[in-house]
């Protein structure tokens, strides 16, 4: 996981003023993207493709939202700010090259703060080779706002859209799901007992792995790199924000299909698991429901499926159906569920 510091705040933002804020947090920022023609510092940033299309995706994270500051670290927060937008980008094929960040800042918000959010935005870029070309700076009334938009690039016969899913194809995800939920359920179950207890110490022993899925998720870049080296071309594509069911229904959705996917098929960490069992949570309702594990779900046609079998980082879960509007699950008893967007009713089960 990221560093945190922990550094005491000592300047007030006032001390700088906008501008000065601007010039303090951007002026190390070097370009890396030939496609990046002019950045930080000018009216509006210039860039350029070349036969290429164009692709936006724009994020909003609002503190008491999207994360709450008593548990999120600074650096981690710009790192992740940056993460879920790239995995936008990485969900049309295509590659992300430039960013903006905006953001609305409190008046208890240090320049330190600043600059470790600032770390972990910039760490972010340099991993993705990604650019911070431009944004905004002002005042809020009701604590951090964050807007990125990343702007990215991609070939028109390569890009994929959510609606191209045909009947037969092969439903596929990568990593495994639930353990950003699972972080996050850790988080706020240890904030509620330092709420009632200052003095007691957070136990997060064991569950490494889900609070980095929860704090610094990784957008999946070597996924898109991987169809390009074993010659599949999805059909259809989303990045799994809002949970498996939802985003799965809306690929459905929009391609007029319906679906069958299997639970015993869902990809799940160990841990992930553990850590839903001791909270008495079922580990596949927390994988169709929780989001925010920002993996690639895809469909393939049924023909690729000798290229994609062998790839440890996906996992085959069903097939689409020609019943538009039919979204269902088999359970691990064989039995046909109804899919819905806020998950199914196994979450009644005994």
């Amino acid at each position: 996981m990221l560093e945190n510091k922990n550094e005491t705040p000592v300047s007030e933002l006032d001390q700088l003023g906008e501008f000065g804020l601007i010039k303090h947090l951007t002026q190390n920022i070097e370009l890396q993207n030939s496609s990046s023609k002019k950045g930080v510092g000018d009216d509006a940033a210039v860039i350029e493709y070349d036969n290429k299309q164009t692709v936006v995706s724009t994020d909003l994270l609002v503190e008491g939202i999207h994360f709450d500051l008593l548990y999120m670290p600074m650096k981690h927060l710009g790192y992740k700010a940056v993460a879920v937008n790239l995995s936008d980008i990485y969900a049309m094929n295509a590659n992300p090259k430039q960013i903006t960040v905006s953001l609305a800042v409190s008046n208890r918000m240090s320049v330190e703060a600043l600059e470790e959010m600032y770390e972990g935005i910039l760490l972010a870029c340099n991993i993705y080779g990604v650019d911070l070309v431009g944004g905004d700076t002002t005042t809020s009334t009701s604590g951090l706002i964050i807007s990125i938009t990343a702007i990215g690039e991609g070939e028109e016969d390569k890009l994929v859209y959510r609606n191209g899913a045909k009947e037969n194809d092969l439903i596929c995800v990568s990593g495994d799901l639930g353990g950003a939920f699972m972080g996050l359920q850790l988080l706020e179950r240890e904030k509620q007992i330092f709420n009632e207890n200052a003095k007691v110490q957070p136990d997060f022993s064991g569950y490494d792995y889900v609070l980095e899925r929860q704090l610094k998720p990784e957008p999946r870049k070597d996924v898109i790199d991987m169809f390009t080296e074993i010659g599949v071309q999805p059909t259809s594509m989303i990045d799994v924000s809002d949970g498996l069911s939802s985003d799965l229904i809306h690929i459905c959705q929009q391609s007029e299909v319906g679906c069958t996917i299997y639970e015993d098929k869902i990809p799940l960490d160990h841990t992930t698991v553990n850590a839903a069992e001791e909270m008495k949570l079922d580990p596949v309702v927390c994988a169709l429901n929780g989001g925010e594990d920002y993996e690639l779900m895809f469909t393939i046609s049924l023909e690729d499926y000798e290229k994609i079998k062998d790839q440890k980082r996906v996992a085959v879960i069903g097939h689409i159906t020609s019943d538009k509007g039919s979204y269902q699950i088999v359970d691990k008893g064989e039995q046909v569920q109804e899919l819905t967007a806020s998950g199914w009713n196994a979450i009644l089960k005994k």
